[in-house]
């Protein structure tokens, strides 16, 4: 009886926790593989003319497209994004969230996608490797694949907590606000940015740094209470 009473008492706390903690709504296509739907220029109010494309059924930025960042519609705070991508031979380009418009720059939290081994920006160290939280924390491991290959990403965004996956390997895990955090933004270049670092609702930016790359089967989740 005591044990039955134990089994009761511990399945109560884990149904209380997870309710509390919400549960991922339903999957949505950020890309719907055949229009740049739901898709604009950062801080502009329609998609670029110029440098971005739907080829193949993916999203692709040329090299030298000049085409600019572009951000979701929508904005997402509490999360579960995938997304692959590949990069051309020695580019470089990232995925960012919690972006504000307000802030004018297109500043936010970045996952790199980069050439880890022909970008002399990846040459620097892992703060600037694929993975990392660009410029702040570095990633655990390396398992990006050679430029020209597909990788898998996803990023959880859930109660403070934020983790970047690269090819089924937890690459990263950071709490907002922790002191590890903010110790990697004062050392960062985004140590000046008012409010970098915390978790807000904000735009998905794909970037434009110039270079080739692709991406495909983009989803997200949103949590909800």
């Amino acid at each position: 009886m005591i044990r039955l009473h134990s089994i009761l008492c511990a399945l109560f706390a884990l149904l209380v926790c997870e309710c509390s903690a919400g549960s991922a709504g339903p999957w949505t296509r950020l890309f719907d593989g055949k229009s740049t739907a739901g898709w604009r220029g950062f801080n502009k109010p329609s998609f670029p003319t110029q440098g971005w494309s739907v080829k193949e059924g993916c999203l692709v930025h040329a090299s030298k497209g000049k085409g600019g960042d572009i951000i979701t519609e929508k904005r997402y705070k509490e999360f579960e994004l995938e997304w692959e991508w590949k990069v051309a031979p020695g580019a470089n380009s990232g995925l960012k969230y919690f972006i504000l418009e307000e802030r004018k720059a297109a500043i936010g939290h970045e996952y790199q996608m980069i050439d880890d081994e022909l970008h002399s920006d990846a040459k620097t160290g892992p703060l600037h490797q694929t993975a990392s939280f660009y410029d702040v924390l570095p990633p655990v491991h390396s398992a990006g694949r050679k430029a020209g290959k597909w990788n898998r990403s996803r990023i959880l965004a859930h109660n403070g907590t934020i983790e970047h996956w690269l090819n089924g390997k937890l690459a990263l895990r950071y709490v907002v606000g922790s002191p590890e955090v903010k110790g990697g933004i004062a050392r960062s270049k985004f140590k000046n940015v008012a409010g970098f670092g915390e978790q807000v609702p904000g735009h998905i930016l794909l970037q434009d740094h110039g270079d080739e790359v692709w991406f495909r089967k983009i989803r997200i989740r949103e949590f909800t209470r």
